[in-house]
């Protein structure tokens, strides 16, 4: 009997100090309410904003915002894609193309209109995860390709391809507008 009544204050004992501290900030006192309050209050806007994910439009649209350089060239769709990779499963949901006025044309001549050495691309994922997978394919594909590399700036759910034409510096505009993304 003698046990079970210290076993009983033991579990009591160890029961109450778990609450204390699970309450620091979280459920003590009526500070904490009215902290919550009003970060509740927005939170609904705010959750809307991050569930719904960038589209290669919308991240185009900021980042072009940044670099005044880049011009939209494409949308890519399913008909026109070629790569045949948009909507596939693990591929891009969606696809821009542009161009950066800072590549001399003579840097281009035979390209096609859409190619990432006019100036880039913006390729939008379901995931971080595939949108990872996909930029490590691409510097795994031109690593030994001096003329197919390109610069691959990834954010989120967001690959940002940019043209070998472009230099490190001029990429590093582009760096700095996909890290602000969101």
């Amino acid at each position: 009997m003698r046990k079970a009544l210290t076993l009983t204050a033991a579990v009591t004992v160890l029961t109450a100090s778990l609450a204390g501290c699970g309450g620091s900030g979280s459920s003590g006192g009526d500070a904490a309410p009215a902290k919550s309050a009003p970060a509740h209050a927005a939170s609904p806007k705010a959750a809307a904003a991050q569930a719904k994910p960038l589209t290669a439009q919308t991240a185009f649209a900021k980042v072009s915002a940044d670099v005044s350089t880049a011009k939209l060239s494409g949308t890519v769709t399913a008909d026109n894609d070629p790569n045949h990779l948009l909507g596939r499963p693990n591929q891009y949901t969606s696809k821009i193309t542009f161009d950066d006025t800072r590549i001399s044309a003579d840097d281009v001549t035979g390209t096609d209109k859409g190619d990432v050495e006019r100036g880039g691309a913006i390729e939008a994922f379901g995931s971080p995860a595939d949108a990872q997978a996909r930029a490590k394919y691409i510097q795994a594909v031109t690593k030994s390709m001096p003329m197919l590399t390109e610069y691959d700036y990834v954010h989120g759910t967001v690959l940002v391809r940019l043209s070998h034409y472009l230099t490190p510096k001029q990429a590093a505009d582009y760096k700095t507008a996909t890290d602000n993304l969101g």
